[in-house]
């Protein structure tokens, strides 16, 4: 059996943190995890965003120990409408509907504050032994033994793989010469937290409106997270008003079918982009996450796409280490990228064609897209494709995201 040096994961959120679990629980102690991130030395999280967690990646949670810890915080959802208007009709039609089931009693989704979720992960790799160091990636210098990682305090990490979880500027994919494609839309989302009167019961809304989608996502108590695509200079305007002012905006989109509503929280404009790195792998390093790709929010399956790379590449990593194999070798990295590229590709194309689709003012587009909402709306086994695919159980899954432990 070859021996093998240590794992460093460059980027201490989400993916990164899942991953060191995941890779801990799968290897053992024999192979140190490092995690580094200046974020880490902020505890707790000060992350004002919420996130839709899908079926598959809930079940990745459930299999590395966290989702105890987690869905006291969960909001399920247990259905979802989708509407096509403009912002000044004044009905709102329904033309599609989801219950909320994968399997019996197992919402697609449920929504978390991310707060929450990172602080969860931290505490358990704490628990689990991982390596936290909140300092950051600096260099690396990769070649057929290992490859040497130095960090921001100097100190110099002998390892076998180096895993880019560094977000969408991920500096390590720059230094690794690794190469993107995509394009910038010109439109920002805007996330805001909003208190209403009535309860949401778990409903999940998405209206379609001229300048793209305006999801209302439901939270823990009478709270509503919202994921508001504008165009950026609209974008820059509405998140420049006075609280009066942006209150209107809101009510104007939002309506009043739960009541008064309140911006609970200070409305922050996201610039929107779409990109894939030419290759998820370079010499001993991997990309996961944001660093890896980056798709329109309009299917909400952004971060699951990146806990998808993270149950794929855990799996894989471990498969070779129990096979004696060197875990940063190319042909070992190789079939993490196989597994995962052309999924990422397949999603991304199909969130910039509804981008196109649902964000526009074409008359004749709306009617397209209603006609083709309202048959997927009456036809069940197409509505349960569509659902179970959102909630990432169709194709190769991997076994965490299947809720098994690797």
């Amino acid at each position: 059996m070859s021996v093998q040096g240590s794992i460093v994961i460059g980027g201490g959120a989400f993916a990164g943190l899942a991953l060191a679990i995941a890779l801990r629980q799968g290897l053992g102690p024999e192979i140190p995890v490092i995690v580094a991130d200046p974020a880490l030395a902020t505890r707790p999280s000060r992350d004002p965003r919420a996130t839709a967690i899908v079926a598959a990646c809930r079940r990745l949670f459930e299999a590395i120990g966290t989702w105890d810890d987690v869905k006291g915080g969960a909001q399920p959802i247990l259905d979802m409408v989708v509407t096509d208007s403009k912002l000044e009709d004044v009905t709102r039609p329904v033309f599609l509907t989801f219950a909320g089931d994968v399997e019996p009693g197992e919402p697609f989704a449920h929504m978390i504050e991310n707060r929450q979720l990172i602080d969860v992960l931290v505490t358990r790799a704490e628990a689990e032994g991982i390596d936290l160091r909140a300092t950051a990636v600096t260099s690396f210098d990769a070649g057929p033994g290992g490859i040497d990682v130095t960090l921001g305090d100097g100190s110099v990490v002998a390892a076998s793989l180096l895993i880019a979880a560094d977000g969408a500027k991920s500096k390590l994919r720059e230094r690794a010469g690794i190469a993107t494609h995509g394009w910038e839309y010109d439109q920002s989302g805007i996330v805001v937290t909003v208190g209403h009167e009535r309860d949401h019961e778990g409903r999940a809304e998405e209206h379609f409106l001229p300048a793209g989608p305006f999801a209302i996502l439901p939270l823990t108590g009478k709270r509503s997270s919202l994921v508001w695509t504008e165009r950026r200079t609209e974008a820059a305007r509405i998140t420049a008003l006075s609280e009066d002012e942006f209150h209107g905006e809101l009510e104007q989109r939002f309506g009043l079918h739960l009541g008064e509503i309140k911006a609970l929280d200070k409305p922050r404009a996201f610039p929107l982009s779409y990109f894939v790195a030419r290759s998820f792998i370079a010499e001993r390093l991997a990309l996961v996450g944001d660093a890896a790709h980056v798709i329109h929010p309009i299917a909400g399956q952004g971060l699951n796409m990146g806990l998808k790379d993270v149950a794929a590449l855990a799996e894989v990593v471990v498969d070779a280490a129990r096979l004696g194999m060197d875990i940063g070798q190319a042909d070992v990295l190789e079939r993490y990228q196989r597994w995962r590229r052309f999924d990422t590709m397949a999603m991304g194309v199909a969130t910039n064609s509804l981008n196109f689709l649902f964000s526009n003012r074409s008359t004749l587009l709306r009617t397209v897209r209603d006609i083709g909402l309202g048959i997927v709306d009456r036809a069940p086994p197409l509505k349960n494709l569509f659902i179970r695919q959102a909630a990432g159980l169709t194709g190769e899954v991997p076994r965490l995201l299947k809720g098994e432990a690797l």
